[in-house]
């Protein structure tokens, strides 16, 4: 691979002035670059807050890795439910609080990212934004700059990428671009840590040295800079600090509807109908706007950019001819789960299996010894309670673990979108996009992390559908439920009848999907517009802080909610006692024997699927004590065959596969939603349906006289 230049640009003149006519909150007209903006600790040093600004998949991430790596504080934005990113670096005795914006492609709120993106800028006036722009995308990366530089606050160009840029042809001058764009241009290759010094030299250099800061800002097509000029003319006066009213003119003209909800409440009547009759004798402005900023991006490109000869084929094209293929894409896309299926069965479920035995199991015999003297009760509590629950956080890792790691890689390199952009056309038909689909897959592994891992799901609306879904996909808990009991009922055919259970599941799935988003979405679909990122190396760095920073939030946030409701569950199962069966829990189950009689089920297996909430595979053991065998297998599976006929027992395992998610999958779904609201929807739902389900079954066997 032919190594990146990249020139020190260290002390390179800022050449360019701001241009007569131009439009943007020039300063000294009525914004001005921040200074004395850096606050100070007690000890004397400076500090600096820095905006990260970039499109998606220009490598923005990697930039707030390489600079912050643990000091990093990971939240949502207040009152949004985007994540929010910040962390500090220190700098020759500078601390620099380096704020992660939301990845946009512009700056007009049509949606949260760009919403919170621009407020933060405007409102909170960071001392400099670093715009990171991809190197061999340059011309589409260069439209959020033209909207950056708009605004007050200064800007560092992060030219990120540029060996990924040589790879596809694309060479560009950075001295060039910057004596053209008038910034700080530093080139950078983020992923081997090149450059990155650098750039926060740049950022030290121009807060130190504010004057020095002189950028050439795009300007509005000539044919309608009058009307821009008559617009902020309107205006003036009305107009909320700290928003720049030539800024809030041009967003006027763009069209953007916060800006316009924004001005009309705070203009008197008369002087509204006036903007709103301009606006409406220009309802093209958006077009004089946004032809403004591409020609300004045209000169950039051409003075700066030399571009790959026609004809060309690049590696990503190359490679983008098999994995977006209809066909191909989807057995890359196989193969790639295969592995993931593979990992998590040969690696992931090994380890679970021995966290379960030394960390549950074990740890829970060791409190039993440590408290031989003590009230049963308080040994029930410490041991069944408190340990399992904390054990059972634990036993989640390893999946966990794989599965954000994988992502995490897949991201990085830039086949996520690849995949996402192969099952978009079967995710489509529940309001769904293709990026759910990993989030759903899974599941089959275990629901905890499939509901944790929907947080890669932009759409808060098809997040929120997704991790409905989610507990209706098959985990390995209820698959040992079904491989553990359809032999003894049904002999040779129960690999039939265990693959016609998992497809009920995926039926159901598909159905609630469709239900949902057309009741409770009101049939919205999600605009899945999507950008093919290159292809790239990934950073080791980039996905081990995006594994930490999954999994910590899970064990700090998830994890205090399942060690809670595990506590919550053991009560409920063995007090007042003695016995489960005259526990609450058991009461539960004997309320559900009218149910339960319509599926021509006794109390016995009611009790067992209440049971399965702490853990699917704790139906059998339950099954085990209430039918007297001891958990033994074969005892259990003839005792159970003598006692209940095949459509009993088929509509069992129905309801077993389809009913309400285990206790950690809830307090997973409470996490991530934030709230019990949908969590207990979920409840509600799959309860509905799995005993809808069961009595259907057992009742059409009933009707044409079979297994009853």
């Amino acid at each position: 691979m032919k190594k990146a230049s990249l020139p020190n640009v260290k002390g390179i003149p800022l050449a360019g002035a701001v241009p007569t006519g131009s439009h943007c909150s020039a300063p000294g007209r009525d914004a001005t670059v921040n200074q004395g903006q850096e606050k100070t600790t007690p000890a004397g040093k400076r500090v600096i807050t820095v905006a990260l600004a970039g499109q998606p998949n220009v490598g923005k991430s990697t930039v707030f890795n390489m600079l912050t790596g643990l000091s990093q504080h990971v939240g949502n934005w207040p009152g949004k439910t985007i994540a929010q990113k910040i962390g500090t670096y220190q700098y020759n005795g500078t601390t620099i609080r380096l704020v992660d914006l939301p990845g946009t492609y512009s700056l007009t709120a049509n949606s949260l990212e760009e919403q919170v993106a621009r407020d933060f800028i405007i409102k909170e006036q960071p001392d400099v934004v670093i715009a990171i722009v991809n190197a061999a995308t340059l011309e589409r990366s260069l439209y959020l700059l033209a909207e950056l530089l708009c605004l007050p606050a200064p800007v560092v160009l992060g030219l990120n990428m540029v060996d990924v840029a040589e790879q596809e042809g694309v060479r560009v001058e950075p001295h060039v671009l910057e004596a053209a764009l008038g910034v700080p241009v530093v080139p950078m290759v983020a992923a081997r840590n090149q450059g990155i010094r650098e750039l926060v030299e740049a950022v030290d250099t121009l807060v130190k040295n504010p004057m020095r800061y002189t950028p050439r800002r795009p300007e509005i097509r000539e044919d309608h800079r009058a009307v821009l000029d008559e617009i902020e003319s309107l205006i003036d006066g009305y107009v909320p600090a700290p928003y720049p009213s030539n800024w809030v003119a041009l967003k006027l003209l763009e069209g953007d509807t916060e800006i316009t909800r924004m001005i009309r409440t705070r203009l008197p009547e008369d002087r509204w109908e006036q903007v709103h009759n301009v606006l409406k004798q220009h309802e093209d402005a958006i077009l004089a706007v946004a032809g403004g900023r591409y020609e300004w991006i045209g000169r950039m490109i051409r003075a700066a950019v030399e571009q790959p000869r026609v004809g060309q084929v690049t590696l990503t094209d190359r490679l983008d001819r098999v994995t977006t293929h209809p066909f191909l894409g989807l057995l890359v896309l196989a193969g790639i789960l295969a592995i993931i299926f593979w990992l998590t069965y040969t690696i992931g479920s090994p380890l679970q299996g021995l966290l379960d035995t030394y960390a549950v199991q074990g740890g829970a015999e060791l409190t039993r010894q440590a408290l031989a003297g003590a009230p049963p009760w308080i040994v029930g509590l410490l041991a069944d309670g408190v340990v399992a629950g904390a054990g059972t956080v634990i036993t989640f890792l390893p999946i966990l673990v794989i599965f954000f790691a994988i992502l995490g890689l897949l991201e990085d390199v830039g086949y996520m979108a690849r995949a996402a952009y192969v099952m978009d056309r079967f995710m489509h038909a529940m309001g769904l996009h293709g990026k759910s689909f990993f989030p759903l897959f899974l599941g089959f592994g275990c629901n905890v992390p499939a509901v944790a891992g929907a947080r890669i799901i932009d759409s808060p609306r098809a997040r929120m559908l997704t991790i409905q879904l989610t507990p209706l996909v098959p985990c390995t808990a209820r698959m040992a439920v079904v491989a553990f009991l359809t032999p003894a009922f049904f002999g040779r055919q129960a690999a039939l009848v265990a693959w016609s259970l998992v497809l009920l599941n995926l039926i159901v799935l598909a159905l609630v999907g469709i239900v949902i988003n057309r009741l409770v979405f009101k049939g919205a679909h999600v605009a899945f517009i999507m950008e093919l990122p290159l292809y790239h190396i990934p950073n080791a760095r980039t996905i081990g802080l995006f594994v930490w920073q999954n999994t910590m939030a899970f064990l700090r946030k998830a994890g205090s909610i399942i060690l809670a409701v595990s506590v919550l569950v053991w009560a409920l199962s063995v007090f007042p006692g003695p016995g489960l069966e005259n526990s609450v829990m058991g009461w539960l189950g004997l309320l559900l024997t009218p149910i339960g009689r319509l599926m021509g089920l006794d109390w016995q297996p009611m009790v067992a699927l209440i049971t399965s909430f702490i853990a699917k595979e704790n139906a059998i053991a339950t099954l085990g004590v209430l039918y007297g065998a001891g958990g033994e297998a074969v005892g259990l599976a003839e005792t159970m065959a003598a006692s209940i006929p095949p459509a009993a027992a088929l509509a069992f395992l129905a309801v077993e596969m389809l009913f309400i998610p285990c206790a950690a999958t809830l307090a997973t779904i409470r996490q991530e939603t934030g709230g019990w609201r949908w969590a207990l929807f979920n409840v509600g739902l799959l309860s509905v349906i799995s005993f809808a389900a069961g009595i259907l079954i057992y009742q059409g066997a009933a009707l044409i006289g079979w297994g009853t």
